[in-house]
Formats: structure tokens, C-alpha cells, sequence
């Protein structure tokens, strides 16, 4: 297993993600403990020290679970991250009464890393109210020595980023984003890497191989990566990806079964930085990819200018994109979780006059009740 150095810690550099437990009858409530139980004993051998877990992962169950498992281990032999849950306005108002749950769901008297959970539109000004004081708190839990190390996780806009680090930059030692060769450019995953890292903070990586989605593709890119790296199988490529990183310090990884488990264990047995005629490749492959499946909006904003819903046409483009690309509905759900639903596409009254103007003749009208008949599927 590969080391990482971070402030005197000697972190493997994959880490177990707890999000994607094997689970029993397809539920992802119900996870298969004594499976999960051999995986971790296995990781564990295998070098792996450092475990992500979260209060909403698999229901509610994966800080129990994680929990359990690792009391049997030795404290100091594992470095354990959960995060604080934004997501409802009741969780900003009971920092205190949530942190002293986690801790007792993970059986742990402090986590070594804790997170602000996904800090995005929606829910940072409830993270920065000091009404709410969950800043204020979880950084007296670090001075308390209850969290050793505190940081965040993002899908926000680079204008979301700034301005969390540019308030509570000072106390924030680690930022984990969603990081592949996919989302490169499509996530803007490089020029967030890029502003993360001018404030001198180190990157986490969440979401190596996008659920899944780039661990097998169709069969003339696979072609083209094999031709470069015959023995390389497709995963190994997103994860030698993000060794080419120099920012990256820790990969995180939901690894679902014993296949994914020793294969990515294997990868990280060294370091194999890809080549730039490689990145090349791959940036080829992904740009092929997202137009096969991508409205393709070019936010000129003329939709806009002639909406007589005033919708931000070209952002719910983004999001439903987003959302037909990916294998869940998570990203464009949270770009939509606010009250006014006078913004969202169910707004849309078909008039057309959006598609007069748009000098990609986008079906604006079609996409928005595809998109609203896919949300509503999934409430």
C-alpha cells in the first residue's frame, strides 16, 4: 500500500469509502454486515487505515456498522472521517445534539477527520449563520481535540468554494471533491483542484471511478486504453488518473465486494502517473462521452432574456444533463432542493418563445417536462 504524508500522519492513499456497503436483497438500508466485516479485516491487512463514513450513507446504518467493526480494532490503528449532515434545516440548529450522536454511533470517543458535508448553494449560509453557530462549534470540538483534523466536502460552484474558505479558510486542513477524469472538465473538477489548492489545502478525491459509471466503457474506448496499457484494466485507469494529481493526498473508494476491494488494493500497491499522450487519450474519450449524452448548451443566456418564468434555463440545463448522465439523480436533486419551486422545471409552461431564440435549437420545452417527470419519479 501507498503512504501519503499529511501533517505527520502516514495516511493510505485509498481510503474505504462507507457509502457502498454490500447490501442484502438489492436495499441499500439493509447492509451485509458480516460481508462488510471480512472486507474491512481485509483492507485493514492489506494496509488500508482510514474509513469515510456519513450520516445519511445507507440509510442512516453506515456509522453503526463502521462503527462496530472498527471498535474491535486497536483506536490509534485506523483513521475514521464522518461528516457534519447540512441537509435539513433542524441539523444546523442542533450542531451539539448531532456531532454527540455520530460520536456514539461510531462508538468513538473523537473522529480523526471531520467534514462539512457537500458545503453547496444551498446550504452554505445555513453553515455560515452564526445564529446556527455549526462553525463556531465544530471548531471548539477541534480545539477540544474531539476532531483532530476538520475540512469539507463539495459539489458547489468554484464562487461556493471561495467563499467558504474565505471565511473558515483558516481552520480548514483538507477538501474533498469529486474528481475523475470525467469530471475534469464537465464538474470543472480541475479548476476547483486549482483554487483549493491556492489556499494551501491538500485534496481529498470522492467518486474516483463516478459510481461506477467509468469502470467499464463501451467497447472502442476500452480499445483505445488498451492499446496504450494492454495490462491496465479500466478502473486502474481513473485511479492512475488521479495519481497524476500532485494535490491529491487520499482517494476515497465505495468499494461494494471482494472484486473492487483486492483490484483497487492492488493498484495502490504503487504509483504509475499516466503519461500526458495517455491524459491525452482519456480527455479524447470524455469529451466523445458527454456529447453522446449532453444537451449542448453553451450558456449564452438568450433563453434566458425571453423566459416569461424568469428560469435560469441554462443552469437547469447543467442539472439535467447531470442527471441523465449519471446512474442517480443526487447532484441535480441537490441543485434543486430549494423552496421556490417557481424555479424549477416543473415551471416551465411550454410557451417556446426560449426556443426562438436559442442558437442551438434546443427542445427547451421537452427537456423541461423530461426533466420534471424524472424528478417526480424519484420523490
Amino acid at each position: 500500500m501507498i503512504y501519503n504524508d499529511f501533517k505527520g500522519l502516514k495516511l493510505s492513499a485509498l481510503g474505504m469509502g462507507c457509502m457502498r456497503f454490500p447490501c442484502l436483497d438489492g436495499d441499500n438500508n439493509k447492509v451485509d454486515v458480516e460481508m462488510t466485516k471480512r472486507m474491512v479485516a481485509y483492507a485493514i491487512e492489506q494496509g488500508i487505515n482510514y474509513f469515510d463514513t456519513a450520516w445519511i450513507y445507507h440509510g442512516g446504518k453506515s456509522e453503526c456498522v463502521i462503527g462496530d467493526i472498527l471498535s474491535e480494532y486497536p483506536r490509534e490503528s485506523f483513521y475514521l472521517a464522518d461528516k457534519f449532515p447540512g441537509f435539513e434545516p433542524y441539523m444546523m440548529e442542533n450542531p451539539k445534539e448531532l456531532f454527540e450522536t455520530q460520536l456514539e454511533r461510531c462508538r468513538v470517543d473523537y473522529f480523526d477527520f471531520y467534514l462539512f458535508h457537500n458545503v453547496c448553494e444551498n446550504n452554505i449560509d445555513g453553515f455560515l449563520d452564526e445564529k446556527n453557530g455549526v462553525f463556531k462549534y465544530l471548531v471548539e470540538q477541534k480545539r477540544a481535540g474531539r476532531i483532530k483534523h476538520l475540512g469539507f466536502s463539495t459539489h458547489g460552484s468554484l464562487s461556493t468554494i471561495k467563499r467558504f474558505l474565505d471565511v473558515c479558510g483558516d481552520e480548514l486542513e483538507f477538501c474533498q471533491i469529486q474528481i475523475n477524469w470525467l469530471d475534469w472538465k464537465r464538474q470543472n473538477a480541475k479548476a476547483k483542484v486549482e483554487l483549493v489548492a491556492s489556499y494551501g489545502i491538500p485534496v481529498w478525491v470522492m467518486e474516483p471511478v463516478r459510481g461506477g459509471r467509468i469502470a467499464k466503457l463501451e467497447p472502442e474506448y476500452e480499445a483505445r486504453l488498451k492499446a496504450l496499457r494492454p495490462d491496465a484494466t479500466i478502473p486502474e485507469w481513473a485511479f492512475r488518473f488521479l495519481q497524476s494529481i500532485p494535490e491529491v493526498t487520499m482517494t476515497l473508494s465505495g468499494m461494494s465486494n471482494f472484486e473492487q476491494l483486492r483490484e483497487n488494493i492492488a493498484t495502490y500497491e504503487r504509483t504509475d502517473e499516466l503519461t500526458e499522450d495517455e491524459m491525452a487519450v482519456l480527455f479524447e474519450i470524455a469529451d466523445a462521452m458527454i456529447a453522446k449524452a449532453s444537451i449542448p448548451c453553451t450558456s449564452c443566456r438568450y433563453c434566458t432574456d425571453h423566459c416569461v418564468q424568469s428560469l435560469d434555463i441554462p443552469r437547469l440545463i447543467e442539472l439535467y444533463n447531470e442527471r441523465v448522465y449519471s446512474s442517480t439523480g443526487f447532484l441535480a436533486a441537490l441543485g434543486l432542493d430549494a423552496p421556490d419551486e417557481s424555479k424549477h422545471p416543473s415551471a416551465c409552461i411550454g410557451c417556446r418563445a426560449c426556443e426562438q431564440v436559442c442558437p442551438q435549437g434546443i427542445k427547451i420545452s421537452e427537456m423541461m417536462r423530461d426533466f420534471s417527470n424524472r424528478l417526480s419519479k424519484e420523490e
